[in-house]
């Protein structure tokens, strides 16, 4: 296998893994807050901050190490504005993201008390932000317009 493709899907996969696992850990927590027992969704809460968010963690960290090595792979500078760009974009999602895992702590330490509708709401929004940054950076990296 030819080293440039090589780094391209290493850099690929850990995206689209976090994509997917997004979406399916959103899906997996919207049944269980419609389904409406608490201690559900309590313990998917502690199954995801356990396990997922560290996962996630270690995907989403992944991405620059592995983007800069295909950017000097490929040669190109790294001051290019869709570079740049995509740099701050990542930035403001890890942000969102630890926004996030500190909105979905204090949701965990209630229990199985119902979460406040403005606590569901914050997630929600947190989470469709990193939901659509994570697209937005897919697509300027797909994209590479000089």
């Amino acid at each position: 296998m030819e080293h440039y493709l090589l780094v391209r899907i290493l850099h690929s996969a850990p995206g689209v893994l976090l994509l997917l696992g997004l979406i399916a850990h959103g899906v997996m927590l919207f049944k269980a807050q419609r389904g409406g027992d608490a201690a559900v969704l309590a313990r998917k809460l502690r199954v995801t901050l356990l396990f997922s968010f560290p996962a996630f963690a270690v995907l989403a960290l992944s991405l620059p190490v592995t983007g800069y090595w295909l950017v000097d792979t490929a040669g190109w500078p790294l001051g290019q504005t869709w570079l740049l760009l995509g740099s701050i974009l990542y930035a403001l999602m890890m942000l969102l993201g630890l926004l996030l895992a500190g909105r979905l702590a204090v949701w965990r330490a209630l229990g199985d008390t119902p979460a406040p509708t403005s606590l569901k709401r914050l997630c929600l929004i947190y989470a469709g932000l990193i939901l659509l940054l994570l697209i937005a950076i897919m697509a300027l990296m797909g994209a590479k317009p000089v």
